[in-house]
């Protein structure tokens, strides 16, 4: 990444999106921590996310945008919840406090309200007015960025893809961070099933910024959908120099080379990236990017027949604390994941029984969107997967099959969410039902027309075809 120049208050004011503050050490902590946030990227030249929001405090305590930055960020890393967290409860009211007790620019004032409405759980209303903010300003890279991580917790695609569509022709190649904003297009992009275009805008991503993590992802993740494994394995170690130093990042694009390699049958291979690459940022960090690949991975492999040996355990002690948290539906089921694998019976319990807690104190219509999710959607999916692990594939089936067009809505990506897909497909393969086998092939036909070629349908079609063979 070339030098950055961090932008003080007369630069942040010339670029028609004026701080209210008169600290320009502030206003550049702010600067350094955007270009951190947006590259994935904890970048040491610059102290670091968490060094530089720290020390935007002690230049200017009462920076209302400093305090939105750093909530912010904390509510979309949906590690915390304000329900049952104090401190992230009690920064929310201070950020609110502030706001209250000066003068703002409408912008400040509508990122304020964002946060707060984030906060309760109504991603859709807070997406909209991040929205709002780039009706007027389209190159505020918070709400850019805030907006996308809302769409993609809440699965919606499309808005992810035209929210970036919307502002992208008013940044010029020499707007700080204009390359990023391509590659977070060429996401949408992928999402939404463009994939010759999504190619085409990561690559000219990459050729402005060829350490743009993302946008290598979104390669990654064009390769992945359409089973184009070998393509997908040379991309990944030509560029893995570029873009492994993207330190938020580089764990979840180590997972997508890991994919290819379970999708090829070679599960050393995958096993031996999950130890060196994927599972030791996740003890570091325990962030929930990293959390999620790691349950996933174990996951996926163990349906591939390998033993994953103790690992499971290794991960449980991480996910154990957020049993209570219920910030999405899609974290839960990736905690119970763990706990399934790990054979932890009273985490397992602990999660169903308060995500139940959770379904029951919904608040009015709207507010917590997850949580209104839960009864309908989150609760039918924990249960299938246990079933699942213990070996009721036909309820398994009966569960999953009814909602399986619903599952988008508990956000993450395409590639993410076909786990759950691959949970249908086995349950219904070793399922005692006829009617259920003839479903696994349905499925995999199904999946055949969106992966043509791919090694992991064939494998499933056999194992079906033998099944059907032998009844």
């Amino acid at each position: 990444m070339a030098p950055v120049s961090l932008r003080d208050c007369k630069a942040w004011e010339d670029a028609g999106l004026s701080l209210s503050t008169t600290s320009n050490e502030a206003c550049k902590l702010f600067d350094a921590s955007l270009t951190q946030y947006t590259t994935w990227t904890n970048d040491p030249s610059l102290g670091g996310i968490d060094g530089c929001l720290s020390r935007i405090k002690a230049a200017d305590p009462n920076f209302v945008m400093g305090h939105v930055l750093s909530t912010g960020l904390e509510l979309v890393g949906t590690g915390r919840s304000p329900l049952i967290d104090k401190d992230l409860a009690g920064a929310i009211k201070t950020m609110t406090d502030l706001s209250n007790s000066q003068p703002l620019t409408e912008r400040e004032k509508l990122h304020v309200t964002a946060v707060e409405t984030f906060a309760k759980g109504n991603l859709p209303k807070a997406a909209d007015l991040w929205e709002r903010i780039l009706e007027t300003h389209p190159t505020d890279v918070l709400a850019i960025k805030f907006a996308h991580d809302a769409y993609f917790y809440l699965g919606y695609r499309i808005q992810m893809r035209d929210s970036v569509a919307r502002v992208l022709p008013y940044w010029t190649p020499k707007t700080p961070l204009s390359s990023h904003i391509k590659g977070m297009y060429s996401f949408g992009l992928l999402e939404t099933n463009f994939y010759d275009q999504a190619l085409k805008v990561a690559s000219e991503a990459l050729a402005e910024e060829q350490k743009d993590a993302w946008s290598a992802h979104t390669i990654a993740h064009v390769h992945e959908m359409r089973a184009d494994v070998e393509s997908g394995l040379s991309f990944m170690r030509e560029t893995e120099k570029n873009w492994n130093g993207s330190d938020m990042l580089a764990c979840h694009v180590y997972w997508h080379w890991a994919l290819y390699f379970i999708e090829k049958g070679e599960y050393e291979a995958a096993l031996t990236l999950y130890d060196d690459h994927i599972a030791p940022p996740c003890w570091r960090s325990g962030s929930m990017l990293d959390i999620v690949d790691n349950a996933s991975m174990l996951y996926r492999l163990q349906m591939e027949g390998v033993d994953v040996g103790s690992r499971w355990n290794n991960l449980v002690r991480v996910t154990k604390k957020h049993t209570e948290d219920h910030v999405l539906i899609f974290n839960d089921l990736h905690f119970l994941m763990s706990s399934l694998g790990s054979k932890d019976h009273e985490m397992t319990t602990q999660l169903v029984d308060s995500l139940q807690t959770a379904a029951k104190r919904v608040p009015p219509p709207g507010d917590n969107h997850q949580h209104a999710l839960i009864d309908h959607l989150g609760l039918p999916l924990c249960q299938a997967l246990i079933e699942f692990d213990g070996g009721n594939y036909d309820k398994a089936v009966e569960l999953m099959y009814p909602i399986r067009y619903q599952i988008p809505d508990i956000g993450g990506s395409h590639a993410q969410r076909d786990l759950l897909n691959l949970v249908l497909i086995h349950s219904a393969i070793n399922s005692d039902s006829r009617r259920h086998r003839n479903l696994a092939r349905c499925l995999l036909l199904e999946r055949d027309a969106l992966r043509p070629n791919s090694p992991m349908t064939e494998r499933l079609m056999r194992k079906i075809t033998a099944v059907h063979n032998l009844a």
